[in-house]
């Protein structure tokens, strides 16, 4: 198994600080690009862990990002060349939810009002809470967080999406039915996947619903918005007994979700955490497209599959990149029928991304292509669309944070 970033430490505890205002400074683009001498141990964007994108509706890119217990973020006006000073959203220290698939997460609606969430833990238990911030000022302030759950069980590993009509819905793993397993005396596995939807940005949320009562408890879950804006959402499920393979579900509304569908049986049966969850996108022709990672005794490795009807068939999943460097973390973004696919590679020594394309709905696909590189640590690879370009977004501790165009790349 690829080694798994599982540590974290709990020793000190700091309180949710309210948000800051941000001014107008500019970093020089060289700051913003380049990576620290020295071990980092400030808050900033150069020393963060994971970083996620949103562009608002002026054109203007965000960027939030967990580093040394803070969650911040701050806009650039220039695709990243610079940015105006972070506005710091909470601080936690070491109690900060900021493992590999638990990035802090960054949506926005067409007024420009934008929604933060992100975990932190409760306890050395790893029980964590989920907490939303929200700006109605185009991001010149945000709320003070507060939690997604009223429910005293574990939330974690949240995921957002904004539907066509401006709802925020939210997904995150909850732990509530295991807690009530565990109280009768039941062995219970894993968490459950649910959702609520929030009509002011995450102000107030709907009542919870449990769309999936078994998952894995430590892995993102990916979501894509249908051509009818209704939310689809792939994660890691638990199947006959302990079999973690991967599953879709269409959101129907408020309180109703269709039964999951399994996308491959490639049986991995583990009692472990992979913490490396799965991708999904949703062409304009309905087309759920899905990536993911798996060690099970049928297949190991990153794999692709499609499915033409809702998710209940799945094409036979094909190999992404090089098996013998170790591909991981694949993402996907649909733009109408063409389907951006990127996956990060390791050779040893570096660590390299590469990217494919198809413009068919992903009946066919380009040959793999290398669009960046770096030595030392790296955060997952992300796709982001403006209008109609699409970037790779990549933080490094060699080059810093880096948005590439794609759609540009012979």
């Amino acid at each position: 198994m690829n080694k798994l970033w599982t540590t974290l430490l709990l020793s000190t505890c700091f309180g949710s600080a309210y948000a800051q205002h941000h001014d107008t400074h500019q970093t020089s683009p060289s700051s913003a690009a380049s990576a620290p001498a020295t071990p980092c141990k400030e808050p900033t964007l150069n020393c963060a862990r994971a970083a996620t994108p949103y562009f608002a509706p002026d054109g203007s890119l965000w960027v939030v990002w967990a580093a040394n217990g803070v969650v911040s973020v701050a806009r650039s006006d220039d695709l990243a060349k610079s940015f105006e000073s972070p506005i710091e959203i909470a601080k936690h220290g070491t109690f900060l939810d900021a493992g590999p698939d638990a990035r802090p997460q960054l949506v926005g609606n067409k007024k420009g009002d934008m929604t933060i969430a992100y975990a932190f833990f409760k306890d050395k238990q790893w029980n964590a809470q989920v907490n939303i911030s929200t700006s109605f000022d185009q991001g010149h302030t945000f709320s003070i967080p507060t939690a997604l759950s009223k429910d005293p069980a574990s939330q974690r590993f949240a995921s957002l999406a904004v539907d066509p009509q401006g709802k925020l819905f939210a997904a995150w793993i909850d732990k509530r039915l295991v807690a009530e397993a565990k109280k009768s005396g039941k062995k219970a596995l894993g968490g459950s996947i649910a959702f609520a939807w929030s009509n002011d940005m995450g102000q107030s949320f709907s009542p919870e619903n449990i769309a999936q009562a078994d998952s894995c408890e430590c892995c993102r879950i990916g979501i894509s918005l249908t051509p009818q804006g209704s939310p689809v959402m792939i994660y890691r499920a638990i199947f006959n007994g302990n079999v973690r393979d991967h599953a879709t579900q269409l959101v129907l509304n408020e309180t109703q979700a269709e039964p999951a569908e399994r996308v491959a049986r490639d049986n991995w049966e583990t009692d472990s955490c992979p913490h490396h969850g799965p991708s999904i996108a949703v062409s304009a022709l309905g087309t759920y497209h899905a990536a993911w990672f798996t060690e099970g005794s049928a297949r190991t490795g990153a794999f692709y599959a499609r499915s033409s009807d809702a998710g209940k068939h799945y094409s036979e999943p094909q190999v992404i990149g090089n098996p013998k460097a170790q591909p991981a973390r694949p993402y996907l973004l649909a733009q109408n029928k063409t389907i951006w696919m990127v996956w990060k590679e390791f050779d040893g020594k570096r660590a390299a991304i590469y990217m494919q394309r198809s413009v068919d709905d992903g009946a066919n696909w380009s040959k793999p292509k290398q669009i960046a590189e770096t030595v030392g640590y790296s955060d997952h690879p992300l796709l982001i669309q403006k209008q109609n370009h699409v970037y790779l977004s990549w933080l490094t501790a060699g080059q810093g944070y880096r948005l590439i165009p794609v759609d540009s790349t012979p």
